[in-house]
């Protein structure tokens, strides 16, 4: 039987992260978008080799494996640097999501923050997105150490709410407390379970 393919998507600091514990903590298989980069990201691998082809030598370590700080500092201040890089590592994760997917039965869940952006949403059987308030978000991410500039420039790197509602089948408030959220999330839980009762 095959597995239902979930994607799981959201903005910074919406809980997302806490949404993919709980749902791997109910027993699905939970895939984190950024786990396969790095291991693309790895020496020698073909993430590397496309960061040293599009950025250059210095955006590697010593070891030849990806130096994230400075992929980072390039790219988020470089648009097109930034989608040149993701146009050429977004379909080798989808490649390794759909090698998991293929060999799983019952809830698969890929967890990418760019899911929508990346035109992923056409891959999954139910897209789930964590949203909430611009503001809460940013201060969420300050309260864990960040800096409000890189949110903010994060967040503008990121696409508008509105284009990973539209793409989701369902979409999760986190605006109140953890308590309302796990109530949101234990219903999702069961509506899952429902539906990849019914895949073929």
């Amino acid at each position: 039987m095959k597995a239902l393919r979930v994607g799981l998507t959201g903005g910074i600091a919406a809980g997302k992260s806490t949404v993919a514990r709980w749902l791997q903590e109910a027993g699905f298989q939970v895939v984190d978008a950024d786990s396969l980069v790095a291991e693309l990201y790895r020496p020698a691998g073909a993430g590397a080799e496309i960061v040293e082809r599009l950025l250059g030598r210095s955006c590697l370590q010593v070891d030849g494996g990806v130096d994230h700080r400075q992929v980072a500092e390039r790219v988020f201040s470089d648009p097109r640097a930034r989608h040149e890089l993701e146009s050429a590592i977004h379909p080798l994760v989808r490649e390794g999501f759909a090698a998991v997917a293929k060999d799983t039965s019952g809830v698969v869940i890929l967890e990418a923050t760019l899911l929508a952006e990346a035109g992923f949403a056409t891959d999954f059987d139910f897209v789930v997105t964590v949203e909430a308030d611009t503001d809460l978000r940013v201060q969420r991410a300050v309260a864990r150490g960040l800096d409000e500039a890189a949110v903010r420039d994060r967040l503008a790197a990121q696409s508008n709410p509105a284009t990973r509602m539209a793409a989701a089948d369902r979409v999760l408030w986190n605006n109140d407390s953890l308590d309302d959220l796990r109530r949101q999330v234990d219903l999702l839980i069961e509506e899952l379970k429902g539906r990849s009762s019914n895949v073929p």
